[in-house]
């Protein structure tokens, strides 16, 4: 396994507001917790009670060994992949090298972030964007203890604020059936991606039986999520241009990633 990549404290963000739109990093503070805010005050608004959740403080204390596996297991069924293969999957999809640029939409806790900036080394840059403060916080934290430098940004997943091509790939896991407008957000993911850039989804999917479909919906509206029908995101990326398409669909939820032309 590879150590970790011990860059400079404070480096990768330092690095990552050349990559904002110039308005959004004059109007963007660094918070106390080392993040850079570009919601101040103002509070996201929320999709159902799952993303309430996520801005609370007590989620992030459980998220990573408690709540994300369990909610995962649940949604992909019982031998659907574990934590530890979502990470492979995402690492085979993005197709990450040294030195490469990576932007974790929705990053959470920074599970990914921190794994994506071992393989990328100091040479790259990790940026993990997220609406949730207590998220973001505790995202740093463990990313310090792991000593390892990852940028993070509190910020609009459905609005990202970089700049057209700032990044080689770009990651989005168990959020993106939570946005208000995802394929909004999947049209700013497309864009900041550089030519050859690669997208990783995790998702929702529909079941096919209609006991099921039913079932699913009911959960889905109370919590705030969508339920994406089978080959909907595989036309959604080719729409916008992806080649190299592979999806796997696993209970309920899917895998789903895809590169832009070089």
């Amino acid at each position: 396994m590879a150590e970790p990549a011990r860059a400079t404290a404070g480096k990768a963000l330092e690095r990552a507001l050349l990559l904002l739109d110039p308005m959004a990093r004059q109007e963007g503070e660094r918070s106390a917790a080392g993040y850079f805010d570009l919601l101040g005050p103002s509070e996201p608004r929320s999709t159902g009670w799952i993303q309430d959740l996520m801005l609370t403080g007590m989620l992030p204390r459980i998220y990573e060994r408690w709540w994300r596996p369990a909610l995962g297991r649940a949604a992909k069924g019982v031998f659907g992949p574990g934590m530890a293969d979502e990470r492979r999957i995402a690492r085979l999809l993005l197709g990450l090298s040294r030195g490469e640029g990576v932007l974790d939409v929705a990053c959470g806790t920074g599970n990914f972030s921190r794994g994506f900036a071992t393989t990328v080394g100091e040479e790259g840059l990790v940026v993990g964007i997220d609406v949730s403060e207590t998220m973001l916080t505790r995202a740093l934290q463990d990313t310090r203890e792991a000593g390892l430098d990852v940028a993070y940004i509190r910020g609009d997943a459905q609005e990202l604020p970089f700049v057209s091509q700032s990044f080689d790939a770009v990651c989005c896991f168990a959020a993106f059936h939570l946005f208000e407008d995802p394929m909004r957000a999947l049209d700013r993911m497309t864009e900041v991606l550089t030519p050859g850039g690669r997208i990783a989804l995790f998702t929702s999917v529909r079941g096919r039986s209609l006991p099921l479909r039913t079932a699913e919906s009911l959960v889905a509206m109370r919590g705030g999520a969508r339920l994406f029908e089978p080959d909907e995101l595989v036309q959604r990326l080719r729409a916008r241009g992806f080649e190299e398409i592979r999806q796997r669909i696993t209970g309920i939820t899917q895998f789903i990633g895809g590169r832009l032309p070089a």
